[in-house]
Parts: structure tokens; C-alpha cells; sequence
């Protein structure tokens, strides 16, 4: 089970960070977040292989949104700056076995493991 927590209502221009813990080992998985706004199709945000290695995000992360995990913690987080109402989402953390330690996954059909979501209102 994966559970996100983190979201909330922020101002345009707050920096945020999501986390999402696992209920068991996830070290082999790899995890990824995605987003949902209102009346919109869930799109990928960013991804990290099961070693930390490899990184991915979506064409408009704009490098301000940052993937990491803790293996240890079986925690992976997602720390946005600079955020825009454009932000304001439902976002999801999703995990799955990756083909490597150093492969990435970036496809809703992908993951079979999915969190609740944690919605995030950006403010203008």
C-alpha cells in the first residue's frame, strides 16, 4: 500500500514537498508520481529507478520539480518550487518492479500499485 501526504493549500510561488510511504520493502520498485487536475487525463510528473541512479520527469517540470526516495524509509518525495496555479492537482504516487535497478517507468498502464492521492491547491 502506498500512502501520499504533503498537499495542501499553498500560495503561487510556495515550494512543496509530497511524500509517499510504503507499506513494505520497495527498494526493487520503481516509484513515480503523477497528477490529476479537474476534467483532465492522469499524466505522468516524475520517476526514480529502484537505485536512485536514474530520474525522469515530464517535458514541463521546468526543473522545478525533484524526485528522491529513501530505500531505508521506503519513502519517495516529490519537492516542487515555485508553484504555479497550474500545479493544482490530485497527485498520485504509484509504484511497480522495474526491469532494472537502474530503469524508469513513466505510463499510467505501467503501475499496478497506486496511493489515494493528496490534492494540492496553488493559489494565485
Amino acid at each position: 500500500q502506498l500512502a501520499e501526504s504533503g498537499g495542501g493549500l499553498v500560495q503561487a510561488g510556495d515550494s512543496l514537498r509530497l511524500s509517499c510511504a510504503a507499506s513494505a520493502p520497495s527498494s526493487r520498485y520503481v516509484m513515480a508520481w503523477f497528477r490529476q487536475a479537474p476534467y483532465k487525463e492522469r499524466e505522468f510528473v516524475a520517476a526514480i529507478s529502484p537505485n536512485s541512479r536514474t530520474t525522469t520527469y515530464f517535458d514541463s517540470a521546468k526543473g522545478r520539480f525533484t524526485i528522491s526516495r529513501d530505500n531505508v524509509a521506503n519513502t519517495v518525495y516529490l519537492q516542487v518550487s515555485q508553484l504555479e496555479p497550474q500545479d493544482t492537482a490530485v497527485y498520485y504516487c504509484a509504484a511497480e518492479r522495474g526491469w532494472s535497478y537502474d530503469s524508469v517507468l513513466t505510463k499510467v498502464s505501467e503501475f499496478r500499485s497506486w496511493g489515494q492521492g493528496t490534492q494540492v491547491t496553488v493559489s494565485s
